[in-house]
């Protein structure tokens, strides 16, 4: 296998992409950190919810595993709109990512946290489709996220509905 492509302006490209999306979780961790101990600790949470130090790894992997898709399709060498809409759609789901944080722990509104995670869901879901046009191992990379982004829109159901 030729690693060859971690040389030069790609190994930027690939540490670029990578700091980027944890970049965009720790702007995140500004609003939820300091709500975990207070606001988020005296809700009422469905006896599935995983305990709090497991987010701070779980969203580490995830956001790396974001990069490195993102590399995966930045890297590839074609022009036009297909490679716009691919960073478009990337940005706009990190947006909402970072919005949903505000949102839900910094605003402490779990609707609110609920909206703006269907709307995080279904631009994961449109950038997974167009990832998946440039390149499929990219569009796989984002498939945990996914799935974990669908539990953490159950999740932040339960906690409106116990919560309202």
């Amino acid at each position: 296998m030729d690693y060859g492509f971690l040389k030069g302006k790609q190994a930027w490209m690939l540490a670029a992409s990578i700091a980027v999306a944890l970049a965009a979780g720790f702007v995140g961790s500004l609003f939820t950190i300091p709500s975990i101990p207070t606001w988020y600790a005296q809700l009422a949470k469905p006896a599935f919810t995983p305990p709090s130090w497991l987010f701070g790894p779980v969203w580490t992997v995830l956001y790396v595993l974001m990069g490195i898709a993102f590399f995966l399709a930045w890297r590839k060498d074609f022009k036009g709109a297909g490679k716009d809409v691919a960073i478009g759609t990337y940005c706009l789901q990190l947006a909402l990512n970072i919005l949903w944080s505000a949102v839900f722990f910094g605003m402490h509104s779990t609707i609110g946290g609920l909206a703006v995670i269907a709307l995080l869901w279904v631009s994961i879901a449109g950038t997974i489709m167009v990832f998946f046009r440039i390149s499929k191992p990219a569009a796989w990379l984002l498939l945990p996220y996914l799935l974990w982004v669908s539990f953490a829109s159950f999740l932040t159901y339960a906690v409106w509905t116990l919560n309202g």
